[in-house]
């Protein structure tokens, strides 16, 4: 069974730096995507940042400058370099992955357990 596993979060001061990371593990044929996504209490899940199997990247404005995605391959990881950290940035972490298990089956999309991040002032 697929199973993502995010780690990393924790407590940091306002302006600080956080990474997160997420391995993928399993049965694992092809990663198409991964992907952060975040959860403040009382708001809907946002994406934070992705980046497909063609490279691409995509983040969210309010994190443009300051977070960086990026991808092991050989290691079925993707990670999030977090930088400048704000009050605003709290909110529970999910890694998400769009993947096939076995050759010639339809992609799914799995989701990590979540990891907090709580920025302080």
């Amino acid at each position: 069974q697929v199973q993502l596993v995010e780690s990393g979060g924790g407590l940091v001061q306002a302006g600080g730096s956080l990474r997160l990371s997420c391995a993928a593990s399993g049965s694992i044929f092809d990663i198409n995507a991964m992907g952060w996504y975040r959860q403040a209490p009382g708001k809907q899940r946002e994406l934070v940042a992705d980046t497909t199997s063609g490279l691409s990247t995509n983040y969210a404005d309010s994190v443009k400058g300051r977070f960086t995605i990026s991808r092991d391959n050989a290691k079925n990881t993707v990670y999030l370099q977090m930088n400048s950290l704000k009050s605003e940035d709290t909110a529970v972490y999910y890694c998400n992955a769009v993947l096939t298990s076995e050759p010639r089956l339809p992609a799914m999309v799995y989701w990590g357990q979540g990891t907090q991040v709580t920025v302080s002032s």
